[in-house]
């Protein structure tokens, strides 16, 4: 498979939805390292014992960053895509409705590396 170069709109495009989730997912990790009360408060509602904030904080960021670099921005959407498949079980755990929420972040996630990437379309529409 060929891959085609991108035209100059869709990398801008792409980039402008990769901001999307990735300033989501830094407010998230600036919140959970800070030690803000939220966090906690979320992190208790959800079930989990406050001593993982900062490791998923760290998993959170580490994502993003493989996100946000070009030559691994494939890595980082499947990384961020899984993390985003814990939250929606968790908020099915829990009976939430807010399950919807990861899964069209995972989207934007995609639609923006794909976007981005010309060798990731072409693989995916086969031309």
């Amino acid at each position: 498979m060929e891959a085609k170069t991108n035209s100059r709109g869709m990398v801008i495009s792409g980039w402008i939805l990769s901001v999307i989730p990735s300033l989501m997912m830094l407010s998230g990790t600036y919140f959970s390292l800070s030690g803000a009360k939220m966090v906690a408060d979320g992190m208790i509602h959800n079930g989990y014992p406050l001593t993982l904030i900062k490791p998923l904080a760290l998993i959170e960021l580490a994502c993003i960053v493989l996100f946000l670099i070009p030559r691994t921005a494939f890595y980082g959407a499947i990384l961020l895509t899984a993390y985003m498949g814990g939250a929606v079980a968790t908020h099915l755990r829990i009976g939430e409705s807010q399950w919807v929420v990861p899964i069209v972040f995972a989207v934007i996630v995609w639609a923006a590396v794909t976007l981005r990437d010309s060798r990731l379309r072409a693989y995916i529409t086969g031309k």
